[in-house]
């Protein structure tokens, strides 16, 4: 499934190859997301064209509405959706943790309330398992407990612990032939948790591993040190995933320490809210400035977005046109999309270090 091509001979940057049912896909990598079968904004053919290679779904939502035995009927997430490429569907943990009414975690599972309709749905490790295979996602993500930052040391332990419970009894229920499934560190910036959560989890000899729990509060330094104690403890022979991040700097630092594969909504929220992602640095359009500039958002971008000016699209989003935020959403999944390719070149070249530092604006 996972095939390391090259390290950077300079940090742990990592070059690599995911291979699954449908298709491969070139490492590191950047998912779009497509929490409910759809990039917001952004058609199946658009969203190709920027050079995506595998989006995610979300078990959560997608059990919601329209429901997994909907999406079963109707021929799988890919069929349903109309993207034949890879799909690595979240086991719907950090929804719970971030969007669920009056919820309620104990060994069994999760209890908790439709943020919809305020229905009471209970969410055990088995079921999120049940529910991605009937979408028929390519990788499934264990159901793990997510605890928010900052919080204290029990709370995350006991969050850390049951997730390695619920890991052992997702993999004990997952039946699917062509499903690899992804167990997810805990640990909140706790060293020693993180270590000994990483430990357990590669006993258990899992196809690929995620590190969860982050981006939910903390500071990015701490979040690279909290990737700097939990990424030498994870196997060298197995694709590594940094949840739910997010700024290109953060994904930068992500894959300069050895991470593979990235998923953030940012690019297509950022994109609906006016904002454009460009290697100069982010572009407001709303700002009165761009009126009048007539250049393209980035000179040496392919996208729809750059054929036109930035005065054009300040206008569209100054009219309320539904095309902005479709041209802004297309332009920043294309930079994000660029990004990792160029981050693949400096691997192999063994230039990551100057390909980083030429980024993040680094002497």
């Amino acid at each position: 499934m996972y095939t390391l091509l090259h390290q950077d001979i300079h940090c742990g940057a990592r070059r690599g190859r995911l291979t699954t049912s449908h298709g491969t896909v070139e490492l590191p990598a950047f998912m779009p997301v497509g929490t409910l079968g759809t990039v917001k904004g952004v058609e199946i053919s658009q969203l190709q064209s920027t050079g995506a290679e595998m989006i995610l779904g979300n078990t959560y939502h997608l059990s919601l509405r329209p429901g997994e035995d909907v999406v079963k009927d109707l021929g799988g997430l890919h069929q349903f959706c109309g993207w034949k490429k890879p799909i690595l569907t979240d086991s719907g943990g950090f929804q719970i943790f971030s969007l669920a009414k009056m919820m309620r975690i104990n060994d069994d599972g999760a209890v908790f309330r439709s943020h919809i309709d305020g229905s009471k749905i209970e969410l055990p490790p088995e079921r999120s398992i049940k529910i991605q295979e009937a979408l028929g996602s390519d990788i499934a993500m264990v159901l793990d407990h997510v605890a928010g930052l900052p919080n204290d040391y029990q709370t995350l332990e006991d969050a850390m612990l049951r997730t390695v419970r619920w890991a052992k009894r997702c993999k004990e229920a997952a039946a699917h032939p062509y499903q690899k499934l992804f167990a997810i560190v805990q640990g909140g910036l706790e060293p020693d948790l993180r270590k000994r959560c990483a430990e357990m989890l590669a006993e258990l000899d899992f196809p690929g591993y995620a590190v969860g729990g982050l981006s939910v509060g903390e500071t990015p330094q701490e979040m690279y040190d909290a990737l700097d104690f939990t990424l030498p403890y994870l196997p060298k022979d197995k694709p590594r995933y940094l949840m739910g991040v997010g700024k290109p700097e953060d994904i930068l630092n992500g894959i300069l320490r050895g991470v593979d594969l990235f998923d953030c909504v940012m690019p297509t929220r950022n994109g609906r809210n006016a904002q454009a992602f460009t290697p100069s640095g982010p572009l407001r359009l709303r700002n009165e400035k761009y009126q009048r500039d007539s250049r393209p958002l980035d000179e040496t971008c392919p996208c729809p977005a750059c054929q036109r000016s930035r005065g054009y699209l300040r206008h569209l989003f100054m009219a309320d046109e539904m095309l902005g935020p479709i041209l802004l959403a297309i332009h920043n999944l294309t930079y994000y999309q660029r990004l990792v390719a160029e981050a693949r070149q400096a691997i192999e070249q063994d230039r990551f270090v100057e390909y980083y530092r030429s980024v993040v604006k680094m002497d």
